[in-house]
């Protein structure tokens, strides 16, 4: 196995065509975030964007897309922002992953979504965990059906709301896939305040998150297109979601709503509106990205196993990695503590 270390920028027409050939081999490798365009974004904006284009027996038989971080950190291609991680190889093509990282020059390669089932990396996981899914591959009224029956009554709350949600603020408006321009900074200012008010980290104020978030939205490339959803009630605008398409799946990335129409589940009655025009428009598959939340329980009818993991090849590096991880929790707590007093 041979590894050549390049920029996204310096993929070529052919290696591109042969990326996007491997992701169609499977419905999972279909993620926008396992796209060439996903990684060509990030490169625009990350300068420790690398692609390992791997090579056996004179042929590229893969492409690992990852990051330099911290000067000798390796992570994951877009961490922070991405939902799903992979190394994309052709069928049958088996390797050594301590051997790839090596190639590398990495130090220590971190994970936190990768497809679980790549053999591989299975030694290195830390964790697994079910990233919640709606299946739409019968169909949304199978869905619907199937969800009604499952959740004892959600479904049937969560439609009674939104008739109450159009008796109290006025006739409901849903557009799906909208170019609307003002619908991004809008939604960016509502997650920004979100973040704030739970203490999180406002990706928003990153300035290459922003970049890679609204070059998306503008994409209407096959593998990895910007969505815009939004719900208006009476006119008023009361949720959006911005995600990313590859062919059949739909990622539900950054999800928003307005505080005032809290007590209807807007963000639930957007996602059940979103996935009956998803699926009318040929999506299988809607990833709501991992974590838990009352909504993706309500919605989820599948999960994917994804792995959070790293693989260690030098001691040192991977002490210093340890503590600093160890440490960074408790600042952000007490960061959280202060903003909420």
């Amino acid at each position: 196995m041979k590894v050549t270390i390049i920029h996204p920028s310096e993929l070529g027409p052919s290696e591109l065509d042969q990326w996007r050939a491997w992701q169609a081999t499977r419905l999972e490798g279909q993620n926008p975030f396992l796209a060439p365009e996903f990684t060509l974004a990030v490169g625009r904006a990350r300068p420790g964007a690398r692609v390992g284009v791997i090579e056996d027996g004179g042929r590229v038989v893969g492409f690992f897309p990852h990051e330099i971080r911290g000067k000798v950190i390796g992570k994951a291609i877009g961490a922070g922002i991405s939902d799903c991680q992979v190394v994309l190889h052709e069928p049958g093509f088996d390797f050594d992953a301590m051997a790839l990282i090596r190639a590398c020059g990495l130090p220590v390669w971190e994970f936190d979504h990768l497809l679980a089932d790549q053999r591989p990396f299975q030694p290195y996981h830390t964790e697994r965990e079910g990233s919640p899914l709606l299946d739409l591959r019968d169909g949304f009224e199978a869905y619907l059906q199937q969800r009604r029956a499952a959740t004892k009554g959600s479904i049937k709350a969560a439609l009674r709301k939104q008739r109450k949600l159009a008796r109290e603020w006025g006739e409901l408006k849903f557009e799906y896939d909208t170019r609307d321009p003002e619908l991004l900074p809008t939604l960016m200012r509502w997650k920004s305040a979100q973040y704030r008010r739970t203490g999180m980290m406002d990706r928003f104020e990153v300035s290459w998150i922003r970049q890679v978030v609204e070059e998306l939205a503008a994409s209407r490339a096959p593998g990895c297109a910007g969505v815009m959803s939004a719900l208006y009630a009476g006119g008023r605008l009361v949720a959006m979601d911005f995600g990313l398409r590859g062919g059949p799946i739909l990622v539900d990335w950054f999800p928003a709503y307005d505080r005032a129409a809290s007590a209807y589940s807007p963000g639930l009655q957007l996602a059940l509106l979103m996935a009956e025009a998803a699926a009318a428009s040929g999506v299988h598959q809607i990833d709501l990205g991992k974590g838990q939340a009352e909504f993706k329980d309500t919605l989820k009818n599948a999960e994917l196993m994804i792995a959070t993991g790293r693989v260690e090849r030098s001691r040192s590096v991977a002490l210093a990695r340890r503590v600093h991880l160890r440490l960074v929790p408790t600042l952000r707590d007490t960061i959280r503590q202060i903003r909420t007093r």
